[in-house]
């Protein structure tokens, strides 16, 4: 009971945020082309500082188990391709949807739950873990879900289509982030306190600009758009995913705390950052916004249970 009381203490913040982006947008003079100007500054800007220094310290993470690599981001894959299938087969989406809609069911909100998550559960000895998946969670899933999107825009068995995709790939700006921190950090030259400060400050503000543009974004789709697909995302994300994960660690003999730790991080609810993802395609951005929202409530009482389970 206390682990749980602890986990809603926990979403109590990030609800607060949405509430007040929600709360915001139903102002009688609010203009409705703020939301998505927010929207495009945290996916332009503010993603894209915390993604590059992020990948900038890549080579002062501490030594990990790389298997743990393995079951978290094979269980990401597995996933992502069944709910690109569901997608298909069960709500007949296109590839970009089927694209979002599988991002969803892997994209977890691990930067605001995953690390107070893991001290609190599962103490100090599991952090190194977390790290090590937070640093390539971004570079994996964000250049996965870009590719499929891409691909399906523009992509086709030729040369042409290739150099298409591969283009909008490499003009995204998370990608951008992404690929040039982590030269930065594979390089062992650390930042100079006066590009790392300002890419700090930065990037504090993706998470909390991300949950109120989420909570702006609510106010035009609601809740009950399209909720079926919604569900389907949420049921991917808590059970599918955490069950993978867990599934692969056991495969791969990983250790006690490692197995825990990856659970847990599979077992988190959708990531905010899914949500402007969406803005960004242009496509479901209703049934996101509310599967962002069911799963962050459900996750409350599906983690610590999923924790108790692997003890």
């Amino acid at each position: 009971m206390s682990a749980l009381l602890h986990d809603l203490a926990l979403c109590a913040p990030l609800f607060a945020l949405v509430g007040a982006g929600w709360l915001l947008a139903h102002l009688p003079r609010w203009p409705q082309v703020a939301t998505r100007r927010l929207s495009q500054v945290v996916f332009n800007v503010a993603l894209p500082a915390l993604l590059f220094r992020l990948m900038s310290e890549l080579s002062r993470l501490p030594p990990v188990d790389p298997r743990v690599l393995l079951a978290f981001f094979g269980s990401c894959g597995i996933v992502f391709v069944m709910g690109r299938l569901v997608a298909w087969r069960a709500f007949g989406l296109d590839g970009t949807g089927q694209s979002l809609f599988a991002l969803a069911g892997v994209f977890s909100n691990n930067a605001l739950l995953g690390i107070p998550l893991a001290k609190v559960t599962l103490g100090e000895a599991a952090l190194p873990t977390v790290a090590l998946v937070l640093v390539f969670n971004a570079l994996t899933l964000w250049t996965l879900v870009t590719v499929s999107v891409e691909w399906s825009r523009h992509g086709s068995l030729s040369l042409q289509g290739l150099g298409a995709t591969v283009r909008n790939v490499l003009g995204n700006p998370l990608i951008l982030g992404i690929l040039s921190g982590t030269a930065v950090g594979l390089s062992g030259t650390p930042l100079p306190d006066a590009l790392k400060l300002p890419l700090t400050w930065v990037g504090e503000t993706a998470a909390p600009l991300s949950l109120f543009a989420l909570g702006l974004g609510l106010q035009a789709h609601g809740l009950r758009a399209q909720w079926r697909l919604s569900l389907a995302m949420t049921g991917m994300k808590l059970l599918a995913q955490p069950l993978c994960v867990w599934g692969l660690a056991w495969a791969l003999g990983l250790g006690h705390t490692e197995t825990r730790a990856v659970v847990l991080l599979g077992s988190i609810a959708t990531g905010a950052n899914v949500f402007l993802m969406a803005m960004h395609f242009r496509a479901l951005e209703g049934p996101v916004a509310a599967a962002l929202v069911m799963s962050t409530a459900l996750s409350a009482l599906s983690t610590p249970l999923l924790l108790a389970l692997t003890a």
